[in-house]
């Protein structure tokens, strides 16, 4: 087990925040920020039973890193943003400042990406689909694939 100076309830905020795949360095400055303690990410390494720095946690650390990890992992309701409503929000309030601002390249980047988060339904291309009827020839059928080929890229072409 890692020799420490801090709480209980200190290391259980670090095996818990290391569970979430927070980095080293992230929890670090988060104890910094929120406790006022220093810690180095190498020292907050040894509290991850995956790291080698963590090879000889006690079980009840592996037992909490393992159990938080596995909630984590089954259980993103708690997560805002998996949440399609939360990111329609978010991306509603940077498209209004975006346009406020007079960026409109950006504002419209954002209003395509909402688009997209709600179901593909800014898209005016249109796609052949079946089988084609009235003869087209498989040159024409040639020479639009390539038509389409080459628009993909283009900004307003797919």
């Amino acid at each position: 087990m890692p020799k420490s100076k801090l709480t209980v309830e200190q290391q259980t905020y670090v095996v818990q925040a290391l569970a979430c795949f927070d980095t080293p360095s992230v929890v670090a400055a988060a104890i910094k920020r929120d406790l006022g303690i220093t810690l180095t990410p190498q020292s907050i390494e040894a509290y991850d039973p995956n790291k080698r720095a963590g090879r000889n946690l006690a079980v009840r650390w592996k037992s909490l890193f393992e159990e938080t990890r596995k909630t984590f992992l089954e259980d993103t309701s708690k997560i805002a943003i998996s949440h399609r409503a939360v990111r329609l929000r978010a991306l509603q309030r940077m498209a209004d400042k975006a346009e406020d601002r007079g960026n409109l390249v950006l504002a419209s980047s954002l209003l395509k990406q909402a688009a997209e988060e709600s179901g593909g339904v800014y898209t005016n291309r249109r796609e052949l689909a079946g089988k084609l009827e009235h003869g087209v020839t498989g040159e024409v059928s040639q020479l639009l694939e390539a038509i389409n080929g080459k628009t993909r890229g283009l900004p307003n072409g797919g």
